[in-house]
């Protein structure tokens, strides 16, 4: 029979105010032109996710990035979709500070490529063979340690917003033309993975929460640049989906981040190596499931419980 306490104690007391307290949240939403091709989608999971929080007894104030940047921030927390280099910037600030965020803006730039692709490599997730150069003299004799006869060339400075900023291209001439391209463009590093045959299988998750999500892009034609279809269509190769989510939370730990998404290619014998890691991705496929998790995650983290 379960003990009932008429007494309440100071504590008690005080958790019960804190509780009926609103919880003061800031939303920052990703500026347009770092949603290519998904403007629609990001907008769509920040709103639910903001419409999930408002049920917590939260208070949701809302900016662009732009207003963001401008603005003084009084917050128990910031969740975010940032993208612009200032925007993350201010976030690390205002996380040293000791303001909670998610995902945090040191998260959100490891998920640019060539941090991503270091961090990834030397904490042993698994990852296509790959070199980083610098575009304004590349030293393309180490692509010989890559197996494939095509490889993909990434801008390492940043997360790709357009269509050359992921290209496939043949080893050799090809390779090197894109990369004097990116210098001419600015773009001062280059990561080259090595090309991977196998099924193409997009994910979402939520660290920490039950929710992951994953399926093939071209299956149900989801792109953002078309580049889906370089694998062709899936074979349906079996692989161990314990072991995918195990390798998603082993790298949303070392990338800091808590909501996230990516890719990652499944070979013949169902090998799963990781090509793609994004900090809050759209999650259109499944937006109306993940919506609540996320709100969930944020939630926990404001309050302490997480």
């Amino acid at each position: 029979m379960p003990k009932i306490f008429s007494k309440q104690n100071n504590f008690s007391t005080t958790n019960e105010r804190k509780c009926r307290m609103k919880i003061k949240i800031t939303g920052i939403r990703r500026g347009n032109q770092y949603s290519p091709n998904h403007i629609g989608n990001d907008a769509a999971i920040f709103n639910l996710t903001t419409e999930y929080l408002k049920t917590k007894n939260c208070e949701i104030t809302e900016y662009t990035e732009e207003e963001f940047r401008q603005a003084t921030v009084e917050a128990d927390l910031i969740f975010n979709m940032v993208r612009n280099t200032q925007s993350i910037k201010k976030l690390q600030q205002l996380e040293d500070k000791g303001i909670k965020i998610v995902n945090s803006g040191y998260g959100i730039e490891n998920c640019t490529r060539e941090k991503m692709t270091r961090l990834l490599l030397s904490n042993n997730i698994p990852h296509p063979t790959s070199i980083i150069v610098r575009t304004d003299n590349p030293n393309l004799k180490n692509l010989e340690s890559l197996e494939s006869s095509y490889c993909w060339i990434k801008r390492g400075d940043f997360h790709a917003i357009h269509r050359e900023d992921v290209t496939y291209a043949r080893m050799g001439e090809e390779a090197e033309s894109i990369i004097k391209e990116y210098y001419r463009r600015g773009i001062p590093s280059a990561v080259i993975n090595e090309h991977l045959d196998g099924d193409l299988v997009k994910f979402y998750g939520v660290d920490g929460e039950d929710f992951f999500y994953w399926f093939y892009p071209n299956d149900l034609n989801h792109s953002k640049f078309g580049l889906e279809r370089i694998n062709g269509k899936s074979k349906g190769i079996p692989f161990d989906l314990n072991e995918l989510k195990k390798i998603c939370s082993r790298s949303a730990q070392v990338l800091d981040i808590r909501i996230y998404g990516g890719d990652c290619v499944v070979d013949k014998n169902g090998n799963i190596k990781i090509i793609d890691f994004n900090d809050w991705p759209s999650f259109a496929p499944c937006r109306n499931e993940a919506a609540p998790h996320i709100a969930q995650c944020i939630y926990k983290i404001a309050t302490g419980k997480n």
